[in-house]
């Protein structure tokens, strides 16, 4: 599986590193522009994500925002969203706004920090990208 985590914490983008690097490759990103620059070189070398971990708060560009360009561009090539990138939104906001916000944009998981790596792994399995 091919995997992108976006943090800007060098400690998250660690530790969810840690937990997927037995289900593919794990390449990073350490904010929101830079995700949705890796993601449009990924797609532009036919090699797209699976996987995008990403975070809500970050500098230079949210996760949020970020969320709403990957989903852009995956449109912009005929590619439906429950047919793109398994974007999990990782983050210590849970509050209903952000929560909401995300789903808005077509995140298919969120979960709230500390990541949980029973529940990151309970995700994955619901969204049929591990068994």
């Amino acid at each position: 599986m091919k995997i992108l985590v976006v943090d800007d914490d060098f400690t998250c983008r660690n530790l969810l590193s840690e937990i997927l690097k037995s289900y593919g490759s794990a390449e990073i990103a350490v904010n929101g522009k830079e995700a949705v620059e890796a993601v449009a070189a990924a797609m532009a070398a036919s090699e797209p994500y699976e996987l995008i971990c990403l975070d809500v708060m970050m500098p230079i560009m949210d996760g949020q925002q970020a969320l709403s360009e990957i989903r852009a561009l995956e449109a912009a090539q005929g590619i439906n969203s429950s047919r793109g990138a398994k974007i999990v939104m990782t983050t210590s906001l849970g509050d209903a706004k952000n929560t909401i916000a995300s789903y808005k944009n077509l995140c298919d998981a969120y979960l709230v920090k500390p990541i949980d790596k029973a529940k990151l792994l309970e995700a994955l399995r619901k969204l049929k990208l591990i068994e």
